[in-house]
Order: structure tokens, then C-alpha cells, then sequence
């Protein structure tokens, strides 16, 4: 079957029901964070954060937001990332949808530094949170171009320190590799259907550079990592 990748899809995903809940909702975040971690994946977004903490003083508290933090498996492993670092870190998690923010809580018990929130990312209470980085980890291809730049641009307003965005290359043989994960995790229908469309909702690397010249970004790099990802690091300092 032919599978065209050319553009990005504007098919929404299951997944994007904020009202959303239940038991295959929650083991679909679970298994995306399986396979996020199986794939290298929370490497590419720790990465993008010790770079922009370079010259980070150690005993000033670094603030973090997720945006889009489905279980909370991104923020235990910044949380861990700033231990292992000997860094002392305030992580907020945010999500629109309160069953995921609740299982996020639940699964974060042990870790103090981390605090969720369930908010709109385009409502005025976000725009009003303070922090140095922002992650946004599988979470940019879910927006629209326009909802892109409007989320990025406040990002390089809001955030001390600068971004670090971790998403999906659209390509052929990306959806093929998926296809075959699927049945090797045996992924719930919503796991696989929004999975899929994920893929071709996902960026070519021009349109990530597209969006850095629209949002007259000063200093950014767009890379792409495996698997089948591309990070996209802004420093705003």
C-alpha cells in the first residue's frame, strides 16, 4: 500500500479527547512510555537539557515544565537526570486531560520535586507560568502549524534558559518500523491507531527549521536522533 509523507496529516488522534478516561486510555500512556524508553527516546530530551544547563550553577534551583506529560514518565526521568547531576530541580507537569494528570500523580508518589496541573496549554493560566526550560516531548506534532508557532512563541518568551522539543520524523519506513512494534507490544487499538497517525502527523526537518526563520529564532538546532525523532533545542540565552 502506498503511503504518502509528504505533508503532515491533520487527522486527529483518539488520544486528543481530553474528556478521555479508563483503563485503555492509561495502559496506552504506559505503553508509550515503554517504547518511548525502549527507543532511546528520554535520551534525546536529557541531552537537549544538559546542553542548555551547561553553565548552570548548581545550587540554584532549575525549573522545568512538560508540556503534554502523559504519565509523567519525562519528568521522573529529569527528576532522576537532576539527582544523578546533583541539581536541585522543580518539575511541573502539564496535561489537558485529568485522568492522565491523576494516573501522573499516582505513578510519581516518590518524587517530591515533581507537581502536576491540569491546564490548557493555550489558556491564559499557562501563559502565565514562570520557568527556565520547557520540554516538549511527542507532544508538538498533536497542534496545528499555526497552534505550533502560537505555543513556540511563548515558549521563547517564557522560558530563562530555552526549549527542548523531542518529536517524530515523518517517513515511510518510521510508520513501517511502528507497524511492527505494535505487534511486538502488543498495543491496544488506540495505541496503534494514534500511534500511527502520529507518525504522519510527525515533521520533516524543513518545516522545523521553517518554523525557527517564522519565529526569527537567534540560536536553535534542529538534529535528528533515532529513533526516527528529531530534536529541535532553542537556547533563549
Amino acid at each position: 500500500m502506498f503511503l504518502s509523507t509528504v505533508q503532515r496529516t491533520s487527522k486527529e488522534e483518539i488520544m486528543d479527547d481530553f474528556s478521555l478516561e479508563g483503563d485503555v486510555l492509561r495502559d496506552a500512556l504506559d505503553k508509550i512510555a515503554v517504547i518511548n524508553q525502549w527507543l532511546g527516546g528520554n535520551s534525546v530530551t536529557l541531552n537537549g537539557i544538559k546542553e542548555l544547563i551547561k553553565d548552570w550553577p548548581k545550587e540554584k534551583t532549575l525549573s522545568v515544565v512538560d508540556v503534554g506529560c502523559g504519565n509523567g514518565d519525562m519528568c521522573r526521568a529529569v527528576a532522576d537526570f537532576a539527582k544523578k547531576e546533583g541539581l536541585s530541580v522543580k518539575i511541573l507537569g502539564v496535561d489537558a486531560n485529568a485522568y492522565t494528570i491523576n494516573h501522573a500523580r499516582a505513578c510519581s508518589t516518590d518524587y517530591p520535586a515533581i507537581s502536576y496541573a491540569v491546564q490548557n496549554i493555550f489558556d491564559e493560566a499557562f501563559a502565565a507560568v514562570t520557568y527556565d526550560i520547557a520540554l516538549c516531548t511527542l507532544t508538538l506534532h498533536h497542534f496545528s502549524d499555526n497552534e505550533i508557532l502560537q505555543l513556540m512563541g511563548l515558549f521563547t518568551k517564557k522560558a530563562k534558559l530555552g526549549i527542548v522539543v523531542n518529536d517524530l520524523q515523518r517517513s515511510a519506513m518510521a510508520y513501517r518500523l511502528f507497524q511492527l512494534i505494535c505487534f511486538v507490544f502488543r498495543l491496544n487499538d488506540m495505541s496503534r491507531e494514534d500511534g500511527l497517525t502520529s507518525i504522519l502527523r510527525g515533521f520533516k526537518k524543513a518545516e522545523l527549521v521553517s518554523f525557527s526563520k517564522q519565529l526569527r529564532l537567534n540560536s536553535y538546532r534542529v538534529t535528528w536522533r533515532w529513533a526516527f525523532r528529531y530534536q529541535w533545542i532553542i537556547k533563549n540565552i
